[in-house]
């Protein structure tokens, strides 16, 4: 009996790895387009070279005479439209200019009035003030005037938000780092009850018709809107005003702001400060007492009484 040798069994050959992926085998082996493939043949056996045929000469230039006439006619257009455009912002930039000069000059029609109205008013003073004209003036705020006094300067804190418990516990204010109207009333008051004889604040003269208001952030005083920080010059004996006004309660309140919510505060002695006269008063009531009527001893009086509100 022969022995037949075993069979081996080859079996299937083993599948590509990429089998799976024909598709992305099939764009990468012909990434170029047939056509596109066969197009770039022909340019190569032509050599790239421009078309040498007539026919093909002046298709070339018809395509170059339209595109040259779309460009020309598009720049005919804007250049059609710009002076209209032009015109419109030189005439806009002339209004402008027109309107500002107008402003100007009516602002300083106002100054050159108020100059005029002060000067009369300074007029009105002296004639029917006597002796005591001008120290009504001054007293008034009619008259610039210099001499001895202070200078007290307060800003907001540098985190104007930050809080405390001091004199602004009960109010109202989110604000509590930032200096309020009221605070600038209770400076102010401050320094006329310690001697102050004429204040005024960033160069804003007060009168006894002043008043410290606020509109929104900004603190306002005679509707003049004023920027922090806030410099108070106020006329008087410098060393004996200050003392004064730190000690009294006005002054105890402005330490009180900076310990509690680090508003800074600043105020020293001066050998002279100068204070500009009010830009306008305006008496609608008062008039000047005739001598004698309505007093017993025949003497006008003048009242100096100062308050901010």
């Amino acid at each position: 009996m022969s022995q037949q040798p075993p069979v081996r069994s080859t079996g299937s050959p083993p599948p590509r790895p990429d089998a799976s992926m024909s598709l992305l085998t099939n764009v990468i082996d012909h990434a170029l387009d047939e056509g596109y493939a066969e197009a770039s043949a022909r340019r190569a056996d032509d050599g790239g070279r421009l078309p040498h045929t007539l026919k093909a000469k002046l298709g070339l230039a018809a395509g170059l005479a339209l595109a040259a006439a779309v460009v020309t006619l598009g720049a005919a257009q804007t250049w059609i439209s710009a002076p209209v455009v032009a015109k419109d912002r030189v005439e806009l930039i002339d209004r402008i200019h027109a309107e500002t000069t107008a402003v100007e000059d009516l602002e300083g029609a106002v100054e050159e009035l108020r100059d005029d109205v002060a000067s009369r008013q300074r007029e009105a003073l002296r004639a029917h003030g006597g002796d005591q004209g001008e120290l009504v003036g001054l007293l008034s705020g009619a008259t610039a005037v210099e001499g001895p006094g202070v200078k007290l300067v307060v800003d907001d804190a540098n985190d104007a938000d930050q809080g405390g418990d001091g004199p602004r516990e009960s109010s109202s204010f989110t604000d509590t780092g930032r200096v309020q109207d009221r605070d600038m009333q209770r400076i102010v008051n401050g320094l006329w009850q310690s001697g102050a004889e004429a204040v005024a604040i960033n160069g804003q003269r007060l009168t006894a018709l002043s008043a410290i208001r606020a509109a929104g952030d900004a603190i306002l005083v005679d509707n003049k809107p004023l920027v922090p920080p806030y410099t108070v010059l106020a006329v008087g004996d410098g060393k004996r005003l200050s003392t004064r006004f730190q000690d009294s309660a006005d002054g105890r309140y402005l330490h009180a702001l900076e310990e509690n919510f680090g508003i800074s505060s600043s105020i020293a002695a001066q050998d002279r400060v100068n204070l500009p006269a009010a830009a306008s008063l305006i008496v609608r009531t008062a008039q000047p007492r005739t001598t004698g009527a309505d007093s017993g001893d025949g003497q006008g009086t003048a009242d100096t009484g100062k308050g901010i509100s």
